[in-house]
């Protein structure tokens, strides 16, 4: 699987080139361009012809380029794989797949990618990310998560899930009276499925958004909510929620200070003959040293990643001025 830094990932409607462009010069870690939901059923067709057109003229620079496509019970995703895929596949990241409800869904998606890009002679592979947006997505975890080898993520997907699943929701992504009369975290079951179902098999996961894009504090809580059960990221429908969003599903300063002392510590007491150790009244021992250790690696990979981003933009910069 590709390594890729995904802590916010920006939905725009493959309908509106001017938006696209935003998202492409964006504090985005991934734009996503959408062929499904944030576009009119009279739209669909003729948008394919714009996420080409986006694909192979605009700059994302260090941003993941993924393309949503219709969900497969509807009559459009087939046609939407075939003429993105032949029109840009050069400059395509990911294929998100909506509503994967089983095996057969992702392995069908995969089959499809592998014919086109056999026929066109794309090189490199295509991966795909699955949303878990229905009962059934729900129930056949395990099974999609290990589906494909190009598998990279799975997303959770909020609004679809609550009609899936009869759950009366009256504002995606944000907690509302149904939240009080429960009396607990509605959504702990799928969400936390996805995670645990995502680290068992080495993939991403991301929280799906929130639909009220200019209320700040909603958007803080989930996501820090997100980031307590172990989501990589959030999605994004506004370019506002960007900085929010890539600074909550980063570690802190302090964190990564305090991973680099439980290691020290742990080895100290290692090299002195002990296990475990005590420090300002709290035990120190090999699993507080995997939690540092994961810390200090998501860390180190967010910094690998931003200097290898920073490298792309100065090169970017270069050449238009050198124009």
């Amino acid at each position: 699987m590709a390594t890729r830094l995904e802590r916010s990932m920006l939905f725009v409607p493959a309908s509106r080139p001017e938006m696209v462009a935003k998202a492409a010069r964006s504090a985005a870690d991934a734009v996503c361009l959408d062929l499904e939901d944030a576009v009119a059923p009279e739209q669909k067709e003729v948008s394919r012809a714009l996420v080409v057109q986006a694909l192979t003229t605009l700059d994302f620079g260090h941003r993941t380029r993924i393309v949503r496509v219709n969900a497969l019970d509807t009559m459009h995703p087939y046609r939407d794989i075939i003429e993105v895929v032949e029109g840009a596949g050069q400059h395509l990241d990911i294929i998100m797949l909506p509503k994967a409800s089983g095996t057969a869904d992702v392995q069908f998606v995969d089959r499809l990618l592998t014919q086109v890009e056999a026929r066109t002679g794309i090189a490199g592979r295509i991966g795909i990310e699955a949303q878990i947006e229905t009962a059934l997505g729900f129930v056949h975890l395990r099974e999609i998560a290990t589906a494909s080898p190009r598998l990279e993520g799975l997303v959770f997907g909020m609004g679809d899930y609550a009609a899936s699943m009869h759950m009366p929701l009256a504002n995606i992504g944000v907690e509302d009276e149904h939240d009080a009369a429960y009396g607990a975290h509605r959504w702990h079951a799928v969400m936390h499925g996805i995670v645990a179902a995502a680290r068992a098999h080495g993939l991403r996961c991301m929280d799906g958004p929130i639909a009220s894009y200019n209320d700040a504090t909603a958007l803080a809580r989930a996501c820090r909510v997100a980031r307590a059960m172990g989501f990589d990221g959030k999605q994004c429908i506004h370019p506002a929620q960007l900085a929010t969003v890539n600074t909550a599903f980063s570690p802190t300063p302090q964190e990564v200070a305090q991973a680099r002392e439980v290691v020290a510590r742990y080895d100290a007491s290692v090299s002195a003959g002990r296990g475990a150790v005590g420090a300002e009244g709290i035990m120190i021992d090999a699993a507080n040293l995997r939690m540092a250790r994961v810390t200090l690696r998501a860390a180190e990979e967010q910094r690998a990643v931003e200097e290898e981003r920073a490298v792309v933009e100065r090169r970017a910069v270069e050449r238009e001025s050198a124009k």
